[in-house]
């Protein structure tokens, strides 16, 4: 009987929405190639959120998504099948256990390229999982952006990230959105 729930939890997946540095081409996406080479992870295709959510830069460039449905617009980004090793890794990566993001879930649609959906995607919607900004600092950096956000993360959005070892060390990363969020708009 263990070894029947061994199995099952080795071929339990979490679907992962990653709309910022963990998609191809960004900084953090060496930790998604580690666990697509592992087996922890497999790349599901480009997908948008069904509802508009606001996607805004942070200190240093770092992308958050706002759990506040309705504002923003819609987000493209990549989606991820996730084993609960890989989910564990990306969780030490995002904070969640110091606050700095939540992983909760967000409904999502296939984006379409040139009209025809690939066939291993979902056929009109899915509900997965995200990584959003922390309620604790979420509205202040909402205000922070006036209000304002992008559809994807792109090299436009990334220009002047800063990987976090680059970062003064002597801060927290919640530190850093603190002194953020309260100095003045560019």
């Amino acid at each position: 009987m263990g070894h029947e729930t061994k199995a099952t939890t080795e071929t339990t997946t979490t679907l992962v929405f990653s709309y910022g540095t963990l998609k191809r081409g960004f900084s953090n996406h060496v930790l998604m190639q580690d666990l697509i080479r592992s087996g922890d992870a497999s790349f599901k295709g480009v997908y948008q959120t069904l509802e508009n959510y606001p996607l805004v830069c942070g200190p240093y460039r770092v992308p958050f998504l706002l759990n506040k449905p309705g504002s923003g617009q819609r987000v493209t980004g990549e989606l991820y099948s996730v084993s609960p090793r890989g989910l564990s890794r990306l969780d030490e990566l995002e904070g969640i256990s110091r606050g700095h993001y939540v992983r909760q879930p967000i409904r999502l649609a296939a984006k379409e390229e040139g009209g025809d959906l690939e066939t291993e995607r979902v056929s009109s919607s899915c509900v997965v999982e995200a990584y959003y900004a922390h309620k604790s600092y979420e509205e202040e950096l909402w205000e922070r952006n006036r209000r304002r956000s992008f559809g994807a993360y792109t090299e436009k959005e990334a220009r002047g990230y800063v990987k976090r070892n680059d970062r003064p060390q002597h801060l927290s990363f919640l530190d850093h959105i603190r002194i953020f969020v309260s100095s003045p708009c560019d």
